[in-house]
């Protein structure tokens, strides 16, 4: 007999059952002597064959460890295919390590496992525990049925086709640039998850295929930097303190984020950009009480401004301040911060909001924003 969700009294234990057969109207009662580790332990399982179920065996030193173990056994499985396809979808996924962005919109190998095993475990349990007496140890059988979770992701499948095809006819249609880049971003960005899916469908049916889509992540991909390549171009205008190199660093860090940025502007040969990212950045030192580091803080105000309406899309602020033994140590280091921070957190928020992918106040309005009657940003 089958125990199903605890464990076993070691081997050698009896173990009375008494059964009422209502059918005969009569009482009977079994006697059941343990038999000792069953095979699903050593990947024998006779109840649940390969062909209808996904298994996986956890073992720990107490029983809920051992559940644990056997779910991350199936979740394995799906992560290993997942981390083998994302090669191909290096447009749309970002795997650098060179900081962490405050935003949620970067979908990473460690994002879209997530994805697959959280929606994966759904259709998981734990069918059996047995504990081992003699080595003190618990094992627990997690099952996933085929049938239903293909069921299950199917669902997920189909929705994001809709939405994908929405999203790719809208880009085509759209006569406003932003839109039409907004609408391709959200496609290849569907379009990974879908194949996420996709390559869960491959593992869980037994045939290992999946459902093809009408669309490849490396081609949306490609029509979105052929698009933005030519067709929206920024520019980037720094004023204030350390100008030039605090322009340079911004402008690194958009073309990282896929953007084109150009240095000309407005009426030279060539044609105007797009968009202009320009703003202001001040360092000035800071009386603080420390009897040994002299302070420096920095300031920077942005906004996103469409050149032939003037119309400011967007707008951002960042400060902070660093501390050194002189004044200009302190300022060398500062500078240094505001170079690193402007091409990465300042560059991926501006990213994001061209890309539609968060909102950008019109003004800037943090707290560390440069003085409002010092800044030179035109509002």
């Amino acid at each position: 007999m089958r125990r199903v969700g605890g464990p076993a009294f070691g081997q050698g234990v009896a173990v009375f059952l008494c059964l009422g057969l209502m059918m005969s109207a009569s009482t009977g009662c079994t006697w059941f002597t343990g038999k000792g580790k069953p095979g699903w332990v050593d990947g024998r399982s006779v109840d649940y064959p390969s062909s209808q179920y996904l298994t996986g065996v956890g073992q720990a030193d107490t029983r809920s460890n051992a559940e644990d173990q056997a779910y991350a056994a199936v979740a394995r499985i799906f992560k290993a295919e997942v981390a083998a396809q994302a090669k191909d979808w290096e447009s749309y996924l970002v795997v650098e390590n060179r900081g962490v962005s405050n935003t949620e919109r970067r979908l990473t190998i460690d994002s879209v496992t997530k994805v697959s095993t959280d929606k994966v475990l759904e259709n998981v349990r734990i069918v059996d525990v047995w504990y081992d007496s003699e080595s003190r140890v618990y094992y627990a059988l997690s099952m996933m049925n085929r049938s239903q979770a293909e069921a299950s992701l199917m669902e997920k499948v189909v929705a994001l086709d809709r939405t994908i095809d929405t999203d790719v006819t809208e880009s085509r249609q759209a006569i406003d640039k932003l839109a039409k880049v907004r609408a391709l971003r959200r496609a290849g960005r569907n379009l990974v998850l879908r194949e996420v899916y996709n390559t869960d469908l491959r593992v869980i049916r037994p045939s290992g295929q999946g459902t093809p889509s009408a669309y490849q992540v490396n081609e949306l991909s490609g029509e979105l930097e052929q698009f933005l390549a030519t067709n929206l171009v920024l520019a980037v205008e720094v004023s204030g303190d350390h100008a030039e190199p605090v322009g340079r660093a911004l402008a690194e860090g958009l073309i990282r984020e896929g953007l084109r940025v150009t240095t000309k502007m407005e009426g030279e040969e060539g044609g105007a950009p797009e968009l202009i990212v320009r703003g202001t950045v001040r360092l000035f030192p800071i009386e603080v009480r420390d009897p040994h580091f002299k302070y420096v803080r920095w300031c920077s105000d942005f906004e996103v401004v469409e050149p032939g309406t003037r119309r400011v899309v967007g707008a951002t602020a960042h400060g902070g301040r660093e501390g050194h033994l002189t004044e200009r140590e302190a300022t060398a280091k500062t500078l240094r911060v505001m170079q690193q921070e402007l091409s990465s957190d300042v560059a991926k928020v501006i990213a994001a909001h061209i890309f539609g992918e968060i909102v950008l106040p019109e003004t800037a309005t943090m707290p560390a924003s440069c003085p409002r009657e010092e800044s030179g940003v035109r509002r």
